[in-house]
């Protein structure tokens, strides 16, 4: 793709790198094929090759974001689809990122988005401040339907649509602790506790601890660690995303210098995408540069990891499980066929889904932020599940778990509940 980028554009390191990415775009069109929302609207502009377009434009002239271009952006899932079907090694996410920041920076949006923006961005990535409005959400959901008639508050009644009718106790693997390793220690690991996912399913980190611990892996909650950014970057608020990632950084290489580490684990796709892209993010800075890059070297789903353990062959289960591989799984880290093996070892019969490479709609904030579409696609993910027959669902992605469970009533669980199960741990609920 030709750009006309001024010199004085191209001082600017952001804009520098983008027009690098904008110039391998050779508009051939793969990308559509399997962009979630061009395969369910069919306009160019909801395509990547149709959002490249409206980004050049932007960022090339110079101007502030308008109401088209800030539409169709919103309707990327960042699902990164695209980026697996390229021909062209187009860095789309990279580009949609800066997009992003742009749009945030230049565009006033109407009030109603902006307030909805400004709660989801003070109170999801900060556990204590999520299970308080949780708490508060069940005794406000039978206003979810008045709520989604009032154009303003309509995002507020697709949250309490969401929000789960109970919680589950707060569990201590969230607090910073060390988990010793049982019998002889073979390695040692930070695990991400995370924002969301210890308050909407504690389980998951407690069935990794077991199951790392009960293989001779000592691990670790670090001292000041806490949401990875995730949520936040994908919405524009840099700022916000930096100073998390600054943070956890900090908080591992600490842990690091007490004890060496083999690996940051994480259990959430979303958040693993984010940790790997760290010394991306934050390659500006001088002070953090070096340690971001240090940090994303370490980062490691908790399959990819496992992976390496040669974890013994178990006997036949007779329980099939369809695997839903999340798209920050396979789009974004590349791992496509490791938890499934792993299931596969452990005794399960595995199942892929059609369409596996479609998005399931939940998308970080996508569901609440983009309610329509979100749901069609979920109603989309759910029949190719069931579609397998399967006894449960595994995925590594809480955003995946929390979104498909609200359209099946097969049980749904992540893949290190599974494993665990195999390896000694307790029955996974609703199994």
């Amino acid at each position: 793709m030709q750009t006309n980028f001024s010199p004085e554009q191209l001082a600017d390191p952001h804009v520098a790198e983008s027009e690098k990415i904008l110039r391998k775009c050779v508009h051939c069109g793969f990308c559509t094929a399997t962009c979630p929302t061009y395969v369910l609207l069919g306009d160019e502009l909801d395509s990547p090759r149709g959002r490249i377009y409206l980004i050049k434009d932007m960022l090339e002239n110079g101007r502030a974001a308008d109401k088209e271009t800030v539409t169709h952006i919103d309707r990327c899932l960042s699902c990164l689809s695209c980026m697996t079907t390229c021909p062209s090694d187009v860095d789309y996410m990279h580009l949609v990122d800066h997009a992003r920041i742009h749009i945030e920076e230049t565009y006033r949006r109407p009030f109603n988005d902006r307030f909805a923006r400004s709660v989801i961005a003070a109170t999801l990535p900060y556990p204590r401040r999520f299970r308080a409005a949780l708490g508060a959400a069940r005794l406000a959901r039978p206003m979810a339907g008045l709520l989604k008639r009032i154009p303003w508050l309509k995002t507020f009644g697709v949250m309490l649509d969401l929000a789960p009718a109970a919680l589950p106790p707060a569990s201590a693997t969230a607090k910073p602790k060390i988990h010793p390793a049982k019998g002889a220690r073979r390695g040692r690991v930070a695990l991400l506790a995370g924002c969301a996912q210890p308050v909407l399913r504690p389980e998951i980190n407690e069935a990794a601890i077991r199951l790392l611990t009960g293989q001779g892996i000592e691990v670790v909650v670090a001292e000041g660690e806490g949401c990875c950014g995730a949520l936040v970057h994908h919405m524009g608020r840099e700022e916000q995303a930096l100073k998390a990632a600054r943070r956890n950084v900090d908080a591992w290489l600490k842990a690091a210098e007490e004890s060496s580490l083999d690996a940051v684990v994480i259990t959430a796709s979303g958040c693993g995408t984010t940790i790997k892209d760290y010394g991306h993010m934050l390659r500006l800075d001088s002070a953090y540069a070096d340690k971001a890059a240090k940090v994303s070297a370490l980062a490691k789903d908790i399959t990819e990891y496992l992976a390496n353990l040669d974890l013994p062959e178990q006997e036949t289960r007779g329980l099939t499980v369809a695997y839903h591989s999340a798209c920050s799984m396979q789009h974004g880290q590349k791992i496509t066929t490791m938890p499934k093996q792993l299931l596969k070892r452990a005794g399960f019969t595995v199942r892929d889904p059609a369409e596996g490479h479609l998005c399931c709609g939940s998308a970080g904030t996508y569901n609440i932020l983009q309610p329509e579409i979100s749901a069609k696609l979920k109603a989309r993910k759910v029949r190719n599940i069931e579609a397998t027959k399967p006894n449960v669902i595994a995925t590594g992605n809480i955003g995946c778990i929390t979104q498909i469970a609200t359209g099946t009533n097969i049980p749904i669980l992540h893949t290190v509940e599974l494993l665990d199960w195999a390896y000694g741990g307790p029955k996974p609920a609703g199994v």
